[in-house]
């Protein structure tokens, strides 16, 4: 029988690794604009987001947003958006990404509380849904399809 690891190679797909914290969430390394920081993968995250205290890390610009956030227990969040960004996981990479904007404060207290490291934002549904993502909860990775 063929691995996983060898079946998805073959159909174009790359591997990243996943570490699970103390929190029991998959914390995913990736380049944001060229910056390296720590984001969760939420498959409940319908999009990619970032902290507004990371928008001139991550080289962000930014504009209003009605779009309010919900989410780990908050609700009616004020967000920015950020058009035309760069990310790479791994060997996986898209340009003109749109990332939310919003304080994820109450997240990061979360996390620290039960002694995890804070994050720098969260990977969403909208990058898994592109990449055709598959993740191996068992090996702890995501595998992402290759763009053509």
């Amino acid at each position: 029988m063929t691995s996983l690891k060898k079946f998805l190679k073959k159909k174009k797909y790359t591997r990243v690794q996943l570490v699970l914290t103390s929190t029991n969430h998959f914390e995913i390394i990736a380049k944001l604009n060229g910056v390296k920081g720590r984001f969760i993968l939420d498959t409940g995250a319908s999009n990619t987001c970032v902290g507004f205290d990371k928008l001139e890390f991550f080289n962000l610009s930014s504009k209003e947003s009605k779009i309010k956030a919900a989410g780990a227990g908050a609700t009616n969040m004020e967000t920015l958006i950020s058009t035309k960004n760069r990310i790479k996981l791994g060997a996986w990479k898209i340009k003109k990404l749109r990332i939310v904007l919003f304080d994820l404060g109450h997240v990061n207290e979360a996390l620290t509380a039960h002694n995890a490291l804070p994050v720098d934002g969260i990977i969403g549904a909208d990058i898994l849904k592109k990449a055709k993502a598959i993740i191996d909860y068992d090996k702890r990775y995501v595998y992402l399809k290759k763009s053509k």
